[in-house]
This record gives C-alpha cells, structure tokens and sequence, in this order.
C-alpha cells in the first residue's frame, strides 16, 4: 500500500474509535436540530448523522466565532471535487476518497455557519447546490478517466455520474412546481459516503483479495448508479402523482409540448 493509503486509513480508523466516545455523551443529549428535520436512509440513519454533527461541531463554532462566510466553504467544497478528479485520474484513489468525503463536510459545514450566523439566503442555497453539482461532476470525470481502459467500468461510472445529477435535478423541478420530494436511497449524502469510504479501502481490499485494482470501487459505482437511477425515477413518480392529485382536486391542468 502507497503512503497516502496508510495514512487514509489511520486517519479513518480514528474517526471511528470516536463513535463509542459519542454514544457515551449522547445519552441524554437531544438530537441535532439539521438531523432531526432530514430524512434517514438505509446508509445513513439517525445516530450516525448525529455522531457526525457532534464531531464536526468543535469547528463550526470556531468557524462562526471567527466570522468566516458561508461562501468560503462552498467554494471549498467545489475546489475538492476538482482536486478529486484530478487525483482519480492519476489512479490515487485513496487521496480523492478523502477529497471527496472533506468537500462533503464542508457541504455540511456552510449551511450550518449559514444558519447560526442568520445569513442563510436563496443565493446561498442556490451557489451550495450548483457547486455540489460541479464537484460530483468532476469526481465522476476523474473516475471516467480512470476507468477508460475499460468500456464497461466507464460506461458505468458515466451512468453514476448521470443517475446523480437526475437525482438532484428531479428534486429541483419538483420544488420549482412545489412539491418537496427528498426520498430515495442514494441522496448526495450516502453516494459521497459509498463513494468516499470505497475509494479509501480498494487497495488493501482488493490486494487482500487478489483482486485488480479499483475493482471494489467499481462495484459501489454500480451501486451508485443504480441507486440513483432508481431515486431518480422514484422522484419523477412521486411528484408527477402529487401533481395529478393536485389537479383532480383543483380541477387544473395544463399540458405543456
């Protein structure tokens, strides 16, 4: 294993020896007030969403305390989806697993400094969301790059990449005819998480395994795309039934070519 894979793993082996220390102080701790109002999937359930909060939290008020925009971690986030790309295409998985899984914390980060600071607004929500799109993009495109000796596995991580941006998109045209809808199980949390932790254990995984490299990061790319085909369509079905039912008990519609 390269240095970078050595380290990825001694730092992901530390995040976890924190989650016992979380159930401790938990116990009758009240659950994050962002947790509480998201909905919880089959990867990422409440508790976990918690022990992320709680950790993440000595930072963000340090954040907060030194007046640092919201802004600022948006284009963070973005600049670590380019920079994974980059390290995906030059077939260093483990050092864009944590690029992706640090731009993902600090998707987390600005909304929360946005908040505390009360300075959430529709350009913020409107930057964070297009810049997450552009560094989804450009993670997906490094890994396109990576996989090019392979049709396939190509193909594949081209389906991922556009199953992702469908999932976003239906979200968006729902709320743009008023009807939120942020079900599914491969929202951009769990697919940065599947993503993250895959690219991270591939190598000592698939060496273990006497597997080719990037093998186990192609499966959760399958994973990936089918999941959020599957939300995509999902979503597409639920606010087109919402709006029909809007329209039967309204006695509107239009029909638009």
């Amino acid at each position: 294993m390269t240095p970078t894979t050595y380290a990825a793993l001694i730092l992901a082996g530390m995040f976890v020896l924190t989650m016992p220390v979380f159930a401790v102080v938990s116990r009758n701790r009240p659950v994050d007030a962002d947790v509480a109002r998201r909905p919880t999937t089959f990867l990422l359930g409440t508790w976990v969403r918690d022990w992320l909060m709680w950790l993440i939290s000595p930072a963000e008020r340090a954040f907060v305390s030194w007046g640092l925009s919201p802004d600022l971690f948006n284009y963070f986030g973005g600049l670590m989806g380019l920079f994974a790309g980059f390290a995906y295409a030059k077939e260093s998985l483990a050092l864009g697993g944590w690029l992706v899984l640090v731009g993902g914390v600090a998707d987390i980060i600005d909304g929360r400094i946005a908040r505390a600071r009360r300075v959430a607004s529709d350009y913020g929500e409107f930057l964070d969301s297009m810049l997450d799109r552009f560094a989804e993009m450009f993670a997906f495109i490094g890994l396109a790059v990576y996989f090019e000796a392979v049709p396939l596995a190509m193909t594949a991580t081209i389906l991922a990449l556009g199953g992702s941006l469908m999932v976003s998109y239906a979200r968006a045209k729902g709320e743009g005819v008023r009807v939120d809808c942020r079900g599914g199980v491969m929202q951009r949390a769990e697919r940065l998480v599947l993503l993250g932790v895959a690219s991270l254990v591939d190598s000592p995984l698939t060496r273990a395994l006497h597997w080719h490299n990037g093998a186990l990061l192609l499966t959760v790319i399958v994973l990936i795309g089918a999941g959020s085909i599957g939300t995509a369509v999902y979503r597409t079905v639920f606010v087109a039934r919402e709006l029909r039912k809007r329209e039967r008990e309204t006695g509107e519609g239009r029909h638009i070519v």
